[in-house]
């Protein structure tokens, strides 16, 4: 099955705007997933077992390289953009 996720990356640090890009320089890594950024959050489409194990591994990665960050998410499952 196909997910769709839509991620928002809100750290608790003053130059958040470089932990958000290193976020997204991260999840670009992971080159079977379709990943597009917008100015406010990041879509991340693929397999849906390989998603949830990116996101457990993003936000891990996160959270150890950056501290605290809330994180808000919106999971579509089945859906790919035509």
């Amino acid at each position: 099955m196909v997910i769709t996720v839509e991620i928002s990356m809100y750290p608790f640090l003053e130059n958040f705007r470089d932990s958000i890009k290193d976020f997204i320089r991260k999840l670009n890594e992971y080159g079977e997933l379709q990943v597009s950024s917008g100015p406010t959050s990041t879509v991340v489409i693929g397999d849906y077992d390989r998603v949830m194990q990116c996101l457990t591994e993003m936000l891990r990665w996160s959270f150890q390289q950056h501290g605290q960050a809330v994180f808000v998410t919106k999971f579509l499952p089945g859906y790919e953009p035509g």
